[in-house]
C-alpha cells in the first residue's frame, strides 16, 4: 500500500522520492505536473490573471454600462481568484479580493443579486469562500442565507408552474433543466457544505445532479445545449464537467448518489478525451472538426481532468497528459494584459449549427478568465 501511494505521488510530481523509485509507473504515466515551460506555470499564470481581476471594474457581459448586479461570470472569476489565493497562501491577494467585496456591505449593497435565479444565486459561493478564509461572520450569514433561499419555497416574479413541481420533489424551485445549472446550483451548495459542515447542502446538490444526469446526458457522455438543440456546445458542456468535478471533490464517499455521479463524470471525461484537438484545445462545438478552438470550454474540461487525476478518479497517464496539453494550449491564448482570447460570447440556445460557429470571439471575457484560475488552483491542490 505504501509503495502504491508513493508511486502515485511520484506521478503527480509532488514526491521527494529518489530517482528510479517506481520508474516503471512514472514512465507509464508520461506526465509531469511540476515542470512547466517559462511563463506557463500555474503559479505565474494564476497570479497574473488574479491580479488583473482585482483591478477590473464590475463587468456587464461586454457592455460599456456598469451592471445592475454582480454577474455570474464575475462571480466565477472572483471565486477562482479566491481559491488560487488560498492555495498559494497569498494573504495579500485574499485581502484585495475581500476589499473588492466590502462596498457590498454598504452603499453598494444593491449589487448583491436577489437569489431568485441560478445565475444570481451562484453569487453566494464568493462570500462563503471569503468566510472560510477570513472567518468574518458577515460573509457566512450572507452566503448561507443565499444557499438556503435556493431550497426555500418558490416566491417572486420568476416562479413558474413547474417551480412548485420541482420544489415538491425535493429539488430547488430554480431548476430549469439547463446544463449551465449544474455548476450554478452545485457551486453554492457545495460551498455552503464546506463552510458549515452541514451535509444537507451537499446532499441537495448531489440529488439535483443525478436528476440532470438521468434527464440530459447522452449515451456518449456529452450534453446537448438543450433538448431541442442537438449540438454539443463547448461551454455548456463545460459547466457540467466543472460542476461534477467540484461536487465530487467534496461529496462524502458514503453519499448514495456518489456512484451515479462518478459514472456520469467518467463517461463524459472519456468522451472528451476523444475530441481533444491535436493542439490540446477543445472546440466551440465539441464534435465538429470545422468548429474553432474555444478557450472557456478548454479551461473547463482541463479543470475537470486535473481534478480527476489529482483525486485518483482518472488514470494519471492518460488524463494527466491530456490535462497538461490542454493547459499549455490554453495559456498560449493569454495576451500581455493577462486577457485570454477566443472566448465565446454569452450564448443562448438555437437549433442552428451556423449560429454557434458565428458567435463573437471575445478577449478578456470573464467566462474565459475564470476557468484559468480554476485550473491554476487545481494544479496546485
Amino acid at each position: 500500500m505504501k509503495k502504491t501511494i508513493q508511486c502515485l505521488l511520484l506521478v503527480l510530481g509532488v514526491s521527494q522520492l529518489q530517482p528510479g523509485t517506481c520508474e516503471a509507473q512514472s514512465k507509464k504515466a508520461k506526465v509531469d505536473f511540476s515542470n512547466w515551460p517559462a511563463g506557463t506555470s500555474p503559479q505565474e499564470v494564476g497570479k497574473r490573471v488574479a491580479e488583473h481581476f482585482v483591478v477590473t471594474p464590475h463587468t456587464n457581459f461586454g457592455r460599456s454600462t456598469p451592471p445592475k448586479v454582480i454577474t455570474y461570470p464575475e462571480t466565477c472569476t472572483w471565486y477562482g481568484a479566491l481559491t488560487f489565493a488560498k492555495q498559494t497562501n497569498d494573504k495579500e491577494l485574499t485581502q484585495k479580493l475581500a476589499q473588492r467585496f466590502e462596498p457590498l456591505f454598504g452603499k453598494r449593497d444593491t449589487l448583491i443579486p436577489i437569489p431568485d435565479h441560478v445565475d444570481y444565486t451562484v453569487f453566494g459561493s464568493v462570500p462563503l469562500e471569503l468566510y472560510m478564509q477570513t472567518k468574518d461572520k458577515r460573509y457566512l450569514e450572507l452566503g448561507q442565507r443565499i444557499a438556503d433561499k435556493q431550497w426555500g419555497p418558490p416566491e417572486g416574479p420568476r416562479v413558474k408552474p413547474e417551480s412548485h413541481e420541482f420544489y415538491n420533489q425535493g429539488l430547488t424551485w430554480q431548476t430549469r433543466m439547463w446544463i449551465d445549472d449544474m455548476f450554478m446550483i452545485t457551486a453554492v451548495q457545495s460551498q455552503a457544505y464546506r463552510a458549515t459542515g452541514d451535509k444537507k447542502y451537499i446532499e441537495r446538490a448531489a440529488k439535483e445532479m443525478v436528476v440532470y444526469l438521468d434527464s440530459l446526458q447522452k449515451p456518449n457522455g456529452l450534453f446537448y445545449h438543450a433538448p431541442d438543440v442537438p449540438f454539443f456546445w463547448g461551454r455548456g458542456d463545460g459547466w457540467m464537467a466543472v460542476g461534477m468535478a467540484e461536487l465530487l471533490r467534496s461529496l462524502p464517499k458514503d453519499n448514495p448518489n456518489r456512484e451515479r455521479i462518478m459514472k456520469g463524470y467518467k463517461t463524459m471525461m472519456a468522451s472528451l478525451l476523444k475530441y481533444q484537438a491535436e493542439s490540446g484545445m477543445w472546440r466551440q462545438l465539441i464534435d465538429d472538426p470545422e468548429s474553432w478552438p474555444e478557450t472557456s470550454c478548454t479551461g473547463m474540461f482541463t479543470f475537470a481532468m486535473i481534478t480527476g487525476v489529482k483525486n485518483g478518479w482518472l488514470d494519471a497517464g492518460t488524463y494527466g497528459k491530456a490535462a497538461r496539453k490542454g493547459w499549455l494550449a490554453l495559456v498560449s491564448y493569454i495576451n500581455e494584459n493577462a486577457d485570454v482570447r477566443e472566448v465565446c460570447e454569452g450564448t443562448n440556445k438555437k437549433n442552428d449549427r451556423q449560429y454557434y460557429l458565428d458567435r463573437k470571439r471575445n478577449i478578456g471575457d470573464l467566462h474565459g478568465q475564470a476557468p484559468i484560475l480554476w485550473c491554476a488552483t487545481a494544479w496546485l491542490r
